[in-house]
């Protein structure tokens, strides 16, 4: 009998194990995979909240010591305007890693076995164990050559990803549900120069994106809405990503064509869902739980922040300072309260709409703010809270920061004289500027309104 059974051993799984077994749990970690092996196509970004949790389980300087170079700057490039801004830090962390995802996924493996977890591989679950009063008790599954397996625990935890075994076999409700709203080529490029910033671009329906990332290599790669995805080899790959640097940075493209690429393109997709992540003796994690379109790259920094989450609730239930099943459902609480905001950010982003001319001001005016550019980026690095970031009082400041004269156009300059020219004992005038803001900021302006 195990304290709980955790179901997938990568980013989630296996630092919701170590969690646990460091707190004395007795866990049992299994992976239909046999480690190492496999390997998960990811663009591999951390931003700083997830490099903070290596930091606090005592990982990072593994990680570190790979190689893997820091990243201290994002930037965003819309037509003619360029954004590029230092990342705000989170409790002295303000740097982002993009490591090779299968050190990253060892890292963590090793540490949850170091820890005490007991790890089984090549083990594939096929049902759930359920008590008479419906609570999940145990797992049962079977080795890649059909040996049984049956195994109990107080909670099983499914960490297997947005296709997930666990959830599927709960009949797990997802909720504010999209469809994939674009896919992505990506790969490894050879040669680039690295100075420690992230790029991407937005331009003519195109997201391109670069990062240097491990082994001296650049991550370089564009995602196009579902409809104009046509890349059918290599060569038409190629073709696709660097005219689109073309488009959006001319000196990048003409290295790229001086360099070279030194892996295969990789391609993916996913869904847009929230999940229900807890019931009676069980728990979802990372995919499993919550899925969203990898244009922000925040897929493995919202594993390690969820698998503290989850670990923290299971220990309070298995500890016995409070009922499991009230544990769980304050996990379940407390993740959607962490990502929904960021989750509806990131949807928005995922459809590659071109940036209008008032949200092109408005990003010309975050170069100008002390704040606002830092604050920008750190919203997609899930630092800043999007609701935060396109609050009234927030809004209003980079108000300040418009170029000067009719450069903003018409409507933002009314938006700027009614916010910030008519007297205050007007209030209507200022919360007719933001109506105008709101309307006029395409999915930005849907968190002011």
């Amino acid at each position: 009998m195990y304290d709980a059974i955790v179901v997938g051993a990568r980013i989630s799984g296996a630092s919701t194990a170590m969690l646990l077994s460091r707190a004395g749990h007795k866990v049992l970690l299994l992976d239909r995979a046999v480690f190492p092996g496999g390997k998960a196509a990811a663009t591999n970004l951390v931003h700083p909240p997830g490099i903070l949790r290596l930091k606090r389980w005592g990982l990072l300087d593994e990680l570190t010591a790979t190689g893997c170079p820091p990243i201290t700057e994002y930037g965003l490039r819309s037509g003619p305007v360029e954004l590029m801004a230092r990342l705000p830090a989170v409790d002295g962390v303000g740097e982002a890693y993009s490591p090779e995802r299968s050190r990253l996924d060892q890292i963590l493996l090793d540490a949850a076995v170091k820890a005490g977890a007991e790890l089984r591989s090549g083990v594939s679950v096929r049902e759930l164990i359920t008590d008479d009063a419906g609570t999940v008790t145990g797992v049962r599954g079977e080795t890649s050559d059909r040996t049984p397996v049956v195994e109990h625990a107080r909670v099983v935890v499914g960490a297997d990803g947005s296709n997930s075994t666990v959830a599927r076999l709960l009949d797990a409700p997802k909720y504010e549900a999209h469809p994939v709203l674009n896919k992505s080529h990506w790969s490894y490029w050879e040669g680039l120069p690295h100075d420690g910033r992230v790029r991407t671009y937005r331009h003519a329906g195109k997201h391109a994106f670069t990062w240097p990332t491990h082994d001296g290599l650049t991550i370089v790669g564009v995602a196009l809405p579902v409809a104009d995805f046509k890349a059918t080899s290599d060569e038409d790959r190629d073709r696709t990503v660097i005219s689109a640097f073309d488009e959006v940075d001319p000196e990048r493209a003409e290295l790229l064509r001086a360099t070279k690429r030194v892996d295969r393109w990789m391609t993916g997709s996913v869904p847009n869902f929230l999940r229900r992540s807890h019931g009676p003796g069980w728990a979802l994690a990372g995919d499993a739980g919550y899925t969203r379109d990898p244009i922000t790259a925040a897929g493995i920094t919202d594993g390690l922040r969820g698998a503290e989450l989850l670990a923290a609730a299971v220990e309070s239930g298995l500890s016995g300072r409070e009922p499991l099943e009230a544990a769980l459902a304050g996990y379940a609480r407390d993740r959607d309260a962490l990502v929904t905001g960021h989750y509806r950010y990131t949807r928005d982003h995922a459809t590659i709409a071109d940036h209008s001319r008032e949200e092109l001001a408005f990003i010309q005016a975050m170069n100008r703010s002390p704040t606002h550019g830092r604050d920008m980026v750190g919203m997609f690095a899930t630092m800043v809270h999007p609701a935060e970031f396109y609050s009234p009082a927030s809004i209003h400041a980079l108000l300040d920061h418009l170029e000067p004269g009719a450069g903003p156009g018409w409507k933002l300059r009314m938006v700027r004289w009614l916010a910030r020219g008519v007297p205050r004992h007007l209030p209507g005038a200022t919360r007719t500027a933001d109506r105008l803001v709101a309307k006029n900021l395409g999915p930005m302006g849907q968190y002011l309104a």
